[in-house]
């Protein structure tokens, strides 16, 4: 299962050095209107090896090259999380990259745009264009920096409160639409004996998944956007701290573990719901079928899902959904960027997306309609739909921030769980971090 990621400073490092990457002894920009050459060789490197997603790929190729029998493809991949980012390193450094190249949304994409290493799909992918209306605003979104479209988002992920039907019924409980009222059936479910809230985070990320969420709710988006900059954050909004205490209460009134929660692992909290000991537990979409499997106890009592919701009078954006796409992006030093361009949309097209949301791949596609209740859980499907409808959504916290001011909210996570941290030293500590990163 992928798991949310924090780059490491030497990572972002090697990127932010701008070195111009070359692909198959290309140079200038890549032109992606221009015909496809058929005759042609493109490079792909992936974030898919192993089982089950590894032969996903080779079909593919297998599959184009059969209609184009004269295209010449190099396939490399690697696994999720470190492997490619370093293999990714290693192939800017000797700027080699591959005309196809997989990336993760936030500031890793961001550094590929930024330092001339990716292709401008604005064109052909944004939102009003014929391909770019196939996919979900909110994952397109994820890939626009500076105003321009960058990547191809090749499947959705999101987070979700997953709840306990049967407990939440038995109760008398309805899916709270506020952040207060969750607060309040929090007290109920408690009361009854049950866990109402699963949490463990004890890996750092489960707590940036809450901040992330509440922040978006909390804070004008214009105000987050700058604060993602070094060279233009303040982190003065007091919407921070307000998101900041809104998941300190929560911690404290609705987790079995409370301020212990970081010796606790996210796979334990898993197991809390699964096994119909926690009414709620925050989750990832690609998480939904492994704890409602066919003969777990939450299947038996029902489960369901409802975006985390937000406070009453909250003063950002709060439609906005915690959703982190990953895709690829093209080479601009690509001389053969049209079949690049041709191949990703043969990806991308509903039967190749049909088959890479369904058994045994399992992962839902970014493009709309393709993920339903014949091919999912109905619970995936809901939570597929509910991304790809979102007309905004927001990276991962560690994901959208440069990396050593992703560290510091990894940290500052977990001192607002254990209360070492008062949220106004959360903040300070976050403050400094930015501006030793400019």
């Amino acid at each position: 299962m992928k798991k949310t990621r924090t780059i490491t400073v030497a990572a972002a490092g090697v990127l932010a050095l701008g070195l111009t990457a070359c692909s198959s002894g290309g140079s200038g920009s890549a032109d992606i209107s221009a015909k496809p050459d058929y005759s042609g060789s493109i490079s792909i490197l992936t974030a898919a090896a192993g089982d089950p997603l590894g032969s996903y790929f080779e079909n593919l190729v297998k599959d184009y090259k059969k209609l184009h029998p004269g295209v010449k493809i190099t396939l490399a991949q690697e696994t999720d999380d470190n492997a490619i980012k370093d293999k990714e390193k290693v192939l800017i450094g000797s700027q080699s990259l591959p005309d196809i190249y997989f990336s993760y949304a936030g500031n890793w994409g961001e550094n590929f745009a930024a330092n001339g290493l990716a292709a401008d799909l604005s064109s052909v992918i944004a939102p009003g264009t014929t391909w770019g209306d196939t996919f979900g605003e909110g994952s397109l979104n994820a890939f626009k920096y500076d105003g321009k479209y960058y990547g191809i988002p090749q499947y959705v992920d999101g987070k979700f409160m997953g709840y306990n039907k049967k407990i939440f019924g038995d109760l008398g409980l309805s899916v709270p639409t506020t952040f207060d009222e969750l607060i309040s059936d929090c007290s109920t479910i408690k009361a009854a004996g049950y866990v109402p809230i699963a949490f463990g985070n004890k890996d750092g990320w489960p707590g940036l998944h809450y901040l992330g969420q509440l922040f978006a709710y909390d804070v004008p988006q214009k105000t987050r956007d700058a604060d993602l900059l070094p060279k233009t954050a303040k982190y003065t909004d007091p919407g921070y701290l307000e998101g900041m205490k809104q998941f300190q209460q929560l911690v404290t009134a609705c987790t079995g573990d409370g301020t212990n929660s970081n010796g606790v692992t996210y796979t334990t909290a898993q197991q809390q719901q699964a096994t119909g000991k926690a009414a709620m537990y925050y989750q990832e979409l690609i998480e939904f079928d492994s704890v409602n499997t066919k003969d777990s106890q939450i299947a038996k009592d029902g489960f369901g899902i409802f975006p985390l919701p937000a406070a009453a009078g909250a003063k950002g954006d709060t439609a906005a959904l915690e959703a982190a796409p990953e895709g690829y992006m093209i080479n601009k030093k690509s001389k053969n960027a049209a079949l690049a361009l041709d191949f990703m949309k043969f990806v991308m097209n509903t039967k190749n997306a049909t088959t890479l949301s369904s058994p045994p791949y399992g992962q839902p596609s970014a493009v709309k309609d393709v993920v339903t209740d014949q091919i999912a859980t109905p619970a995936v499907a809901e939570g597929t739909k509910l991304v790809n409808d979102a007309k905004s959504t927001v990276v991962w916290l560690d994901m959208a921030n440069v990396p050593s001011v992703g560290d510091a909210w990894v940290s500052v996570s977990e001192g607002l769980v254990s209360g070492s941290l008062t949220p106004e030293a959360a903040l300070k500590a976050v403050r400094q971090a930015s501006e030793k990163a400019k």
